[in-house]
């Protein structure tokens, strides 16, 4: 049985990582609100977003365009949104093992696979896996993220794209269901596809003031909106899973303190029992 004094050192040091641990989980619930409710108010946009793009695929005049152009996939690029910090449960490993199967994917079907990390906990995640190429590393948006700070990836994106650097471009995230569910999961972005199940006709539509202009600026915003969404879904994700991985910290935090006092009762106990014995054993000696 530890001692006395290494029991309330022990007792003293929990109680300081539960007051940090309780002050995390009140301050990640306090965000979750906001980003829980900026996540679902742009869902409907989103989802609309995928909708156009998925009809746009099909029209005649669209499939020979730089964004829609579909080719043998030798090159594959991965957006992955991950966080800065940990103390997030399995927030940022949900992430990066979508990242690691795809890989294994890739390589087994002889592609390349090149990363945009936006996050510091992705970012040094994949400078330790070999034979993948990091294009860009961001560090996270933060709390309130705007539309300038995701241009430049949306640039890197649309670019490289466009020049044949890659033949897909994918994003994975972790999509917000509630507070104790969220879902990590990837979206390809280039070059739009049907969605499964669904049939789209080849049309003829007419575009003003050219195929190039309209199709070029409409589907850089659609596909921006799908990023966009894609960033505040993780955000809300990241707040919600850190929220409870603080609260069961907490609670653990809670069992430990009571566990150590019980022991450090006992032992105190078991202090005192011999004390009174050496004093009973030191009287019944003077009286013999």
């Amino acid at each position: 049985m530890a001692s006395t004094i290494v029991l309330r050192q022990r007792i003293k040091s929990i109680k300081g990582t539960r007051q940090i641990t309780q002050a995390q989980q009140l301050v990640a619930a306090s965000k979750l609100r906001r980003a829980q409710e900026y996540a679902q108010r742009s869902r409907a946009y989103a989802d609309l977003a995928e909708e156009l793009l998925t009809h746009l695929s099909g029209i005649s005049e669209v499939e020979r365009q730089p964004l829609f152009e579909k080719r043998a996939v030798k090159n594959r690029l991965y957006i992955v949104i991950t966080s800065n910090t940990g103390l997030a449960g399995a927030y940022n490993a949900n992430v990066l093992k979508q990242l690691t199967n795809a890989v294994h994917e890739d390589r087994a079907a002889k592609v390349a696979s090149h990363v945009i990390a936006i996050g510091n906990r992705g970012a040094q995640f994949v400078r330790r896996i070999s034979e993948v190429d990091m294009r860009a590393a961001y560090p996270g948006f933060g709390d309130h993220p705007s539309a300038n700070d995701l241009r430049p990836v949306l640039n890197t994106i649309i670019d490289q794209y466009k020049a044949g650097d890659v033949d897909e471009v994918h994003v994975l995230y972790t999509k917000f269901k509630s507070t104790v569910v969220q879902i990590a999961q990837g979206l390809q972005l280039l070059p739009a596809q049907t969605t499964p199940g669904e049939q789209i006709t080849s049309t003829i539509s007419n575009f003003e003031p050219d195929v190039e202009t309209v199709i070029d600026q409409v589907a850089t915003r659609l596909i921006e909106a799908q990023v966009w969404q894609a960033l505040l879904e993780s955000l809300a994700s990241e707040h919600a899973m850190r929220m409870v991985a603080m609260k069961n910290a907490t609670d653990n935090a809670k069992d430990l303190i009571d566990d150590y006092t019980l022991e450090l009762n006992t032992a105190r106990q078991a202090a005192i029992t011999q004390e009174l014995a050496e004093i009973s054993g030191g009287a019944e000696a003077l009286n013999g």
